[in-house]
């Protein structure tokens, strides 16, 4: 029978196959930070064995302690468990039930497993929700990736070259900002506000940028202007799109199109195999 024991720092888990950025120590950084959460981090045991790893925060809401692995609105994906091949995550979801109520006292857990389906969890007493994404396979070469485009896309892509459009890599603290204007112009046209504040991109920078593996990109217009910015954090295998903005007036340029297809090439240069664009 599994069972769970805390750890007092990150568990050097890249060993692990199913290792994703968002159980990373810059990452659970970048979550406490914005959340003002407490990162948990224990080792799967069986018996005196050490069979994988959970992740996961914990934050206080009106009193009560809550277990995210992550929770909805941290603006981040997966977490959950890391697991040795052939270690059941039916059994490491059931050996989390104790450990969150009882050690750590906490009143509700969520989990966000990329590996773990409906059957695991089946009259586990866990409540199984869907989550659904789109994922574009960058195996193949450039020219195909390019040709399995829609015309429309591919038109796209085409214009924003012939209209001038350069994409540069940011490293600089005002991307932040910049990013956030843009974003807010996005949520202006249906009269709405971002969904989080400007603290939680300049977060992001600050403890994820050091790591290497988050892209920030602008497009620029002829004349120098930034009309378009998108934020990409990636590991191994996959690149994730966190976000992206543009200026309205500035769409017809296609500078979108052209930020992805920059992030596109980008991720296939450093061997990543998909792109996850978190979300229908």
């Amino acid at each position: 029978m599994l069972h769970l024991e805390p750890l007092d720092s990150d568990p050097q888990a890249d060993g692990f196959a199913d290792r994703v950025i968002f159980q990373t120590p810059g990452w659970l950084s970048f979550i406490a930070a914005s959340q003002k959460a407490e990162v948990v981090v224990a080792a799967v045991k069986d018996g005196q064995t050490t069979v994988g790893y959970f992740t996961g925060l914990i934050v206080e809401r009106y009193g009560f302690r809550v277990l995210g692995s992550p929770l909805p609105g941290w603006t981040t994906s997966f977490m959950g468990f890391n697991l040795a091949e052939g270690v059941s995550r039916r059994a490491a979801h059931e050996a989390l039930f104790p450990y969150a109520y009882r050690v750590l006292k906490c009143s509700h857990v969520e989990v966000r497993d990329r590996w773990t389906t409906a059957d695991d969890l089946a009259g586990t007493g866990w409540t199984w929700g869907e989550a659904t994404t789109h994922r574009i396979d960058l195996r193949p070469d450039e020219d195909a990736l390019f040709a399995n485009m829609t015309s429309a896309c591919r038109r796209a892509i085409r214009k924003a070259g012939k209209s001038g459009i350069v994409v540069e890599e940011a490293t600089d603290a005002g991307f932040a900002d910049e990013y956030y204007d843009q974003l807010r112009d996005v949520f202006a046209k249906q009269n709405l506000v971002p969904t989080y504040p400007v603290e939680r991109v300049r977060a992001l920078v600050e403890h994820v940028g050091p790591t290497g593996n988050l892209l920030l990109l602008r497009a620029r217009d002829p004349e120098g202007r930034c009309v378009a910015t998108a934020v990409l954090p990636w590991y191994r295998r996959t690149m994730y799109f966190w976000g992206g903005a543009s200026y309205r007036p500035d769409q017809h340029l296609r500078p979108n199109e052209a930020l992805i297809w920059y992030a596109l090439s980008y991720a296939r240069e450093h061997g990543v195999t998909e792109f996850d664009f978190v979300g229908r």
